[in-house]
C-alpha cells in the first residue's frame, strides 16, 4: 500500500447550480474511503453570470475578447469555492493534505487544444492555505488527448470496491449521466495491467438538452424525476427527423461539450411535449452508446451502474431500458454509494494521483498518446 492522503475534491458541473465537495482518504490506487460529502448551491446572481458567459464563449477568440469579464467571474467562482472549503473544514475538522479543484467549464475544444475551466488555483491555495491541484485537462490536450473523460480511473477504483464488498461480477460498466453522458468499462484490479484495460467514451447528451429546454421554457432549472416530460407526449415526427440528422455524426472516440447540441429542433412544441421528445432522444443516444460499448467488449456486460444527476430522471432511465429487451441497470445507490458525489470524489482521487505523479488519463480513455499524469500543482501560502 502506498502513502494514504486525505484529499478534498471540488466539482461544479454543467448544470451550473452549485459545487459538490467531497473528502476522501486514498492511496490514489486501490485504497479509497469516503469521509464527507456536501453540496453548496450557487446564488442566483452567480448562476446568471455563468449561463451568460458560457453562452457567449463559442470560440477561442471570444476567450481573448472577454478576458476581463471572464477574470471577474472567475474570481467570484473561486471565492465561492474557497468559502465552501472553509465551511467544510470547519465542520469536519479534517486535516486535508490536498485540494482537487476542477473549476467551472465554459469552453472545451480538443481540436484546438483549448479548454477553459473558471477557477484560479493560486488564489484558492492562498485563501485556503492548502496545496491545490487544478487545470487537470490541459496536459492531456497537449499530448493528443481529448481532455475528457477524466473520471474513469476513479470509476475503476469504485467498481473494484463494490466488487470486494458485494461480489459483483466483472465486467462492470459505469454510466455517468451528467451534462454529457459517458461510459467507463472497468476491469478487475488484479487484471488491470495484464491484458485488460479501462475504456471510456463520451456517448452523447446527458442532462444538457433536457435542462436547456426546461430553463428556456419554464421557471424550473431541470425536470425533476422527468415529471414534466411524463405529462407530455413525444413528437415522433420531430424525434425521427433529429435522429436522422444526427445519424453517423457520433465518433465515440471524441470528447463532447454541451455546446455540441442544442434544442432548436424542438421549437414550436409545448413545454411538456418538447421535454418528452428531448428525453426520448437523449435515451436513444445513450442506448446507442451502450450498444456500441457492448459490441466493442470481448464479453457481454453483466452489470451497468448509473451515476450523475440523470439517474434521478425516472422517465429517462425507463426510456433507456425501453431500447433493450434485458438490460441490468442499477443506480450506484444500490451499493450504498451516493451518486451525486462521484465526480467530486473523483477529483480528490485525481489530485492524489497528480501529487504522486501517477497517470490520470490513458490512450483508452482520452485517446492521448501515452498514459499521462496531469494537473497543475500550486502551494501559494
Amino acid at each position: 500500500m502506498g502513502k494514504i492522503f486525505t484529499a478534498l475534491g471540488l466539482m461544479s458541473g454543467t448544470s451550473l447550480d452549485g459545487v459538490d465537495v467531497s473528502i476522501i482518504e486514498s492511496d490514489g490506487n486501490k485504497e479509497y474511503s469516503r469521509i464527507f460529502d456536501k453540496y453548496f448551491e450557487y446564488d442566483a446572481e452567480i448562476i446568471e453570470k455563468l449561463l451568460k458567459i458560457r453562452s457567449e464563449i463559442t470560440s477561442s477568440d471570444e476567450l481573448k475578447l472577454k478576458k476581463v469579464e471572464i477574470s471577474n467571474i472567475e474570481k467570484e467562482v473561486t471565492l465561492f469555492h474557497a468559502k465552501a472549503v472553509k465551511e467544510t473544514l470547519d465542520l469536519t475538522k479534517s486535516a486535508v493534505d490536498i485540494i482537487g479543484f476542477h473549476g467551472q467549464t465554459i469552453f472545451h475544444n480538443p481540436e484546438n487544444k483549448i479548454t477553459k475551466q473558471l477557477g484560479d488555483g493560486k488564489l484558492l491555495s492562498q485563501l485556503t492555505r492548502k496545496k491545490v491541484v487544478y487545470d487537470f485537462r490541459q496536459n492531456d490536450l497537449e499530448n493528443g488527448g481529448q481532455g475528457a473523460p477524466l473520471a474513469p480511473i476513479f470509476h475503476n477504483a469504485l467498481a473494484n470496491q463494490i466488487n470486494r464488498k458485494f461480489n459483483l461480477q466483472f465486467p462492470i460498466n459505469i454510466l455517468n449521466i451528467g451534462g454529457i453522458s459517458n461510459i467507463t468499462t472497468t476491469v478487475n484490479e488484479n487484471d488491470l495491467w495484464k491484458k485488460n484495460k479501462i475504456y471510456a467514451y463520451d456517448i452523447g447528451p446527458g442532462n444538457c438538452l433536457i435542462d436547456e429546454w426546461i430553463r428556456k421554457n419554464s421557471k424550473e432549472k431541470y425536470d425533476k424525476d422527468g415529471s414534466i416530460a411524463k405529462s407530455g407526449k413525444s413528437d415522433k415526427l420531430v424525434l425521427n427527423q433529429i435522429i436522422e440528422n444526427l445519424s453517423g455524426k457520433f465518433n465515440y472516440k471524441k470528447s463532447l461539450d454541451i455546446k455540441d447540441f442544442d434544442v432548436s429542433f424542438a421549437k414550436g412544441l409545448s413545454l411538456e411535449n418538447g421535454a418528452a421528445t428531448i428525453t426520448e432522444l437523449t435515451a436513444k443516444l445513450i442506448a446507442d452508446g451502450i450498444t456500441y460499448v457492448n459490441k466493442m467488449s470481448d464479453q457481454s456486460i453483466n452489470n451497468w451502474l448509473v451515476c450523475g444527476g440523470g439517474r434521478k430522471n425516472k422517465l429517462l432511465i425507463e426510456n433507456i431500458k425501453d431500447n433493450f429487451k434485458n438490460l441490468n441497470i442499477d443506480t450506484v445507490e444500490k451499493y450504498n454509494i451516493d451518486g451525486d458525489f462521484i465526480e467530486s470524489q473523483a477529483f480528490a482521487f485525481l489530485a492524489i494521483r497528480s501529487i504522486k505523479q501517477m497517470p490520470i488519463s490513458f490512450p483508452t480513455t482520452t485517446r492521448c498518446d501515452q498514459a499521462l499524469t496531469g494537473g497543475v500543482i500550486v502551494e501559494n501560502f
